[in-house]
């Protein structure tokens, strides 16, 4: 059966549309259905549920259907759990269909060979907006092939959210991993409460045993791009940990999942945590008594330096196989512009990468109306000169990037921790682990 259309069979109805495109052309005036338009582009998006339920809802209701509108774009956001990002990813890849715009958590140079080179936006984006800051472009530019394999608009500051009331109870101020630990001890012994710092397979975990790691002057890579775990810097890190979780930490930590942190804080479970200002958001917005009580703190000093990761790094790809290539392209350079109304939103969860478009950003978390005190925020506005990335001292490469999805830090400091081998014995594992995977990946010519 012909399908109608206003009275009409499909044929004679395009036949119809076409002699009236002629005709328009020719002067002559048609009267067309008044719904009658050229077809919109679409732009498909897909990224996490954010941690600050504000932003998703900003993001997803308002920017995007404004930035649509004016650019003729059905722009179509899908949100998806943090722990689901890997498997989505390596979905589309392997149907080589799927979103126009994946945003990961962490730099993703894995997929090197299936996303454009995203240079371009980067120097539109630098010709209108100034300089990325290193953060961004040690997490997303491959120094050997010469490519972004990505583009980041923007990373999460990852300071130590602790409880002022235990900490000033016992005397302690958690500025260095020695103070954590002995802190953390002496709140443990006292009341019964434990520090919060995971010792599982999730992302929170990898960013602070690598914290910790680094702190200690030890590192999986040298700025070279060289294997360089087995250290005796990383054999301290280890031992350290070990004698942290047995002096003031619990078992839970080894079952935790990203946000088992946000949740043992605010139930107050725990004396500090690594995290996002999250943590304090969600007190603040459900109007809980704990945000009077949680204070934060820069990344703790080592016995090296002073030094953190970002919580998570946004890193946008455009696949090679996106429908929508240069709208994606677009979206990202115009969000860059518009990126203060992102980091209102977000609550200042979203740094900028850009900086320059957050000018007032110091003054903005300098005075804070929902934080108690107000100027908690301003801890973090000179976080830059103590967040670095994955990677770090060199760059994100896809080596690094299995090295992270694949928990092998993680692993090591766990089972030192947990007793199942010994500190030397996890490293000489992990290490071993890390020169297959070193291998791996210089035989594709990745590194």
């Amino acid at each position: 059966m012909k399908r109608k259309t206003a009275g009409l069979s499909r044929r004679e109805f395009m036949k119809a549309a076409g002699f009236g495109a002629a005709a328009a052309g020719l002067g002559v005036n048609i009267l067309l259905p008044r719904n009658a338009h050229a077809a919109k582009k679409t732009l498909r998006i897909l990224q996490w549920n954010h941690f600050v339920p504000a932003y998703d809802k900003w993001f997803n209701n308002t920017y995007t259907k404004e930035w649509g509108q004016k650019n003729d774009t059905e722009v179509i956001v899908d949100n998806i759990g943090l722990a689901g990002i890997n498997s989505r990813a390596a979905a589309e890849v392997s149907a080589k269909k799927g979103h126009d715009l994946f945003m990961f958590l962490w730099p993703p140079p894995v997929y090197e060979d299936q996303v454009i080179d995203h240079t371009e936006i980067y120097q539109e984006c630098e010709r209108k907006y100034g300089k990325a800051i290193p953060l961004a472009i040690k997490s997303t530019f491959n120094p050997k092939t010469k490519k972004y394999f990505g583009f980041s608009d923007s990373y999460v500051p990852d300071p130590i959210n602790y409880r002022t009331d235990l900490w000033g109870d016992v005397g302690v101020s958690p500025d260095t991993w020695d103070n954590m630990r002995v802190g953390g001890r002496k709140i443990k012994e006292k009341h019964k409460i434990p520090l919060g710092i995971g010792l599982s397979s999730e992302i929170d975990t990898g960013m602070a045993m690598r914290a910790i790691l680094y702190s200690f002057g030890g590192s999986v890579q040298d700025e070279r791009g060289n294997l360089v775990l087995g250290s005796k810097n990383t054999l301290e890190a280890v031992k350290f940990v070990k004698a942290m979780y047995a002096e003031a930490m619990s078992p839970e930590v080894f079952s935790w999942d990203a946000s088992s942190n946000n949740r043992a804080m605010l139930a107050g479970t725990v004396s500090a945590v690594l995290n996002a200002i999250s943590v304090t958001r969600e007190a603040e917005n459900k109007q809980m008594d704990i945000h009077k009580r949680i204070g934060l703190a820069k990344a703790a000093q080592g016995p090296v330096r002073r030094i953190g990761l970002e919580h998570v790094m946004d890193v946008y790809v455009i696949w090679k196989f996106a429908e929508n290539i240069e709208g994606a392209k677009k979206f990202l350079v115009d969000y860059i512009g518009n990126f203060r109304q992102g980091f209102l939103a977000s609550e200042y969860y979203n740094f900028p990468c850009f900086p320059k478009q957050v000018p007032d950003l110091e003054k903005l978390i300098s005075h804070d109306p929902k934080a108690s005190p107000p100027d908690k925020y301003k801890v973090l506005a000179d976080v830059l000169t103590w967040a670095t990335n994955v990677g770090y001292p060199g760059y994100a490469n896809a080596a690094i990037d299995e090295v992270f999805s694949t928990w092998v830090l993680n692993t090591m400091f766990a089972e030192a921790a947990y007793g199942k081998e010994t500190p030397e014995n996890a490293l000489k594992k992990a290490e071993a682990r890390c020169r297959e995977i070193w291998a791996k990946w210089k035989q594709k010519g990745a590194l």
